[in-house]
């Protein structure tokens, strides 16, 4: 991707308006496509990660265009709409360690020689410390760490990876996480966790963990740190024990040789601050101008944000950092909002229902953006007709196929695409409603949603996938198409109706054998798994929870975010009644969940 001059990055934005006017065209064109995803996935804006100052740029793009061609703002008087977003965590000074074994204490300082895990809870502990092997305790492959020893209101010291950390595709794989042991740890009832690395023939390093936001939520009230070899080496040596053969013993047997450490105790503060900022969707909108219609919208949407420097969720497998400029995933869609805005602009004497132009951020970590517009609309959610998102679209191939999904969340959906396909491209329909995209945040609420999308390909969340790439004829052909199908939805008379579609099973969640039947709420920063919906006819709905409920405790235990829940549905079969308590307002309420087969 060639660099472009950082003052085009300031002119192209305040310039947008005066092209608008001078230009007579108001057609969907290929060359209008690309002079937008030249920009917007041009090294300078350094792949728009959410909250970033490039977003921002990318955001003011946007609004400029939005301005340009006439819309009016979205929100009251504004065409931006901030949002908060945990970008990073950081340690205060207010993390310690203290370890007194006989008459020796240890005071290892921090950052040298341990850390405060970034999922740690805010906590202060202390209590007695057991060895517990590689803290997995795991009936399904008979092996069980915690066999024989009590850890309640104890500290527990633990290896990382598993026994059988040479042999691909282990069976010990699915139990050996950091969150997954620690989440053992505490349903055992321990009250903190302390990792260290074992011995690895293949890896010389003792590194302690690097502190890294995953996103999810802390494990409040409970500690998870990291620390060194040498000082897990002396402690051993307090008990007459050699860490180094004790670990090889447990290799070599596969037999869990777990321990209460004598005369020792233990002492943990942590504390992680969550790093939050502003990130902004961009969205402005035509009035209808039926008496009736108008006060009904329609939702044209796409996410502009992608992975900045590929921090977290890049494919690319290289050491360094580079920057992802995202121009399939996603300013191709970003673009097609601008040019489908420009076009309906110019017609707009001719729109029935109002139309939203809706452009998200935060779609990467999590649909972040879009689930907080659907939150904190300006109008109510019943008054939204349906939902179109495009994501990555600018990729159509030679045999023209082109995936729609939501095609089963109104009844005339694939009528309606297939009358104004005319045979152009290779059609292929889905269903469902829920999906990896920010139509997922709207048919959440209820609302109808089509999503296009060419199809991914090997530069996916990779530096590769740049604006040389892009099949820019291939795009206007699609937003030429779109056109026809969002028009004929704002014309008609009969709002398009809701279905809801049974929702298909991933099957991605290795080792779990049941299904719930939850959405889950990515921005949802709460203690506990908060779901913004449930799919139809699934255990959830069945047993009566619904969207916006917060998981807080599943089979007896605590639930404080998405990983948690993961772990507790490993622990079950199809058919078990699970007593699942929710978070409903202020209310704590309990359900009885029968759990059905993936």
């Amino acid at each position: 991707m060639r660099l472009l001059p950082k003052i085009f990055i300031i002119t192209s934005i305040l310039l947008q308006s005066l092209f608008a006017q001078v230009s007579n065209d108001s057609e969907i064109t290929s060359a209008e496509i690309k002079e937008h995803i030249t920009f917007l996935a041009s090294d300078e804006l350094k792949g728009r990660l959410t909250g970033s100052e490039e977003c921002r740029l990318a955001a003011e793009y946007i609004e400029s265009d939005f301005k340009s061609v006439g819309l009016v703002p979205f929100f009251d008087n504004s065409y931006l709409q901030a949002f908060p977003v945990i970008t990073d965590v950081e340690l205060t000074a207010n993390n310690k360690l203290e370890i007194k074994a006989g008459d020796r204490t240890f005071k290892p300082k921090l950052y040298d020689d341990f850390i405060t895990l970034s999922f740690s809870g805010d906590t202060k502990v202390e209590g007695i410390l057991v060895f517990a092997g590689y803290g997995i305790s795991a009936p399904d492959i008979e092996y069980d760490d915690y066999a024989g020893i009590d850890v309640m209101d104890k500290i527990v010291l633990v290896l990382r990876e598993h026994p059988e950390m040479n042999v691909p595709h282990s069976k010990f794989d699915d139990h050996s996480s950091l969150r997954k042991k620690a989440t053992v740890a505490r349903d055992k009832g321990a009250t903190a966790i302390i990792f260290v690395n074992g011995y690895n023939p293949h890896k010389d390093e003792d590194e302690l963990i690097n502190l890294s936001y995953d996103q999810a939520g802390p494990m409040n009230d409970f500690a998870v740190i990291n620390i060194k070899q040498n000082l897990v080496e002396n402690l051993f040596k307090t008990q007459d024990l050699d860490f180094k053969a004790y670990q090889s013993n447990i290799v070599d047997t596969k037999s869990p040789a777990s321990f209460s450490f004598n005369n020792t105790k233990v002492s943990i503060t942590t504390q992680v601050n969550e790093i939050v900022v502003d990130s902004w969707n961009v969205a402005g909108y035509l009035k209808g101008n039926d008496p009736q219609l108008k006060n009904e919208y329609i939702i044209i949407g796409a996410h502009y944000d992608h992975l900045g420097m590929g921090e977290n969720n890049s494919l690319y497998s290289g050491e360094e950092l580079q920057i992802h400029n995202g121009a399939d995933d996603n300013a191709s869609g970003t673009a097609g909002v601008l040019e489908l805005a420009e076009k309906f602009s110019a017609y707009k004497d001719k729109l029935k229902r109002s139309i939203v132009f809706a452009t998200f951020s935060g779609e990467e970590e999590g649909l972040l953006g879009s689930a907080y517009f659907v939150n904190n609309l300006p109008v109510s959610t019943e008054d939204i007709a349906m939902m179109i998102n495009m994501d990555m679209i600018g990729r159509l191939n030679n045999d023209k196929s082109l995936i729609v999904y939501g095609t089963g969340t109104s009844s005339n959906f694939e009528d309606l695409l297939t009358e104004y396909n005319e045979n152009k491209f290779d059609l292929t329909f889905n269903d469902e409603g829920y999906g990896p995209s920010d139509h997922s945040s709207f048919y959440s609420k209820k609302i109808p949603v089509l999503f296009f999308f060419t199809g991914t390909h090997e530069d996916y969340h990779k530096p590769s996938d740049d604006t040389e790439k892009i099949n820019f004829a291939g795009e206007e052909e699609v937003l030429k198409y779109i056109y026809k199908v969002a028009l004929d939805l704002d014309n008609t008379d009969t709002r398009p109706d809701y279905i809801a579609v049974k929702r298909k099973d991933s099957g991605n969640l290795s080792g779990i054998k049941v299904k719930v039947g939850t959405i889950p709420d990515f921005a949802g920063n709460v203690d506990g798994y908060k779901i913004s919906g449930v799919s139809e006819g699934s255990p959830a709905q069945i047993a009566g929870l619904v969207g916006g409920d917060i998981i807080i405790e599943f089979g007896g235990k605590k639930i404080s975010n998405i990983y948690d829940f993961t772990y507790a549905l490993g622990d079950y079969v199809p058919g078990d009644l699970v007593n699942v308590v929710v978070k409903r307002g202020k209310d704590e309420i309990e359900f009885q969940v029968e759990l059905a087969p993936k």
